[in-house]
């Protein structure tokens, strides 16, 4: 009887460990927000104000370049694990301004902005 316990004692305490390991180390759910795919930084037509439906979605680390936008755009950094974005004056993500933290958005004007970074944490 005693190794029926034992047993059971360590099956128990095997399966709270792979519980608690297999967890997310991110608490956030996996979520779309306004249109941006969780893990992604959008943005959204000029004044469109709430966003709703982006026009730019970036999913790779590193500069993307931009052309044609103007006026007041939404920015949103639907990233996660301590990753942010960037707003680049210059092409190729330089000149590039405070970062943009994770679940986060900007209402900026992109008429001088001629690039978004995507930074690993």
């Amino acid at each position: 009887m005693r190794t029926v316990f034992r047993s059971a004692a360590a099956f128990a305490t095997a399966a709270a460990a792979v519980l608690a390991l297999g967890g997310a180390a991110d608490a956030r759910p996996a979520d779309e927000w306004a249109g941006c795919p969780y893990g992604s930084v959008c943005i959204y037509p000029e004044n469109q104000n709430p966003a709703v439906k982006p026009t730019h979605v970036f999913t790779r680390y590193g500069a993307h370049n931009l052309s044609n936008q103007y006026g007041n755009h939404w920015v949103l950094n639907n990233q996660y694990g301590g990753a942010t974005a960037s707003l680049c004056t210059g092409s190729n993500g330089v000149g590039c301004g405070a970062p943009i933290g994770a679940g986060r958005g900007v209402y900026a004007n992109l008429t001088p902005i001629n690039s978004v970074t995507l930074n690993r944490p």
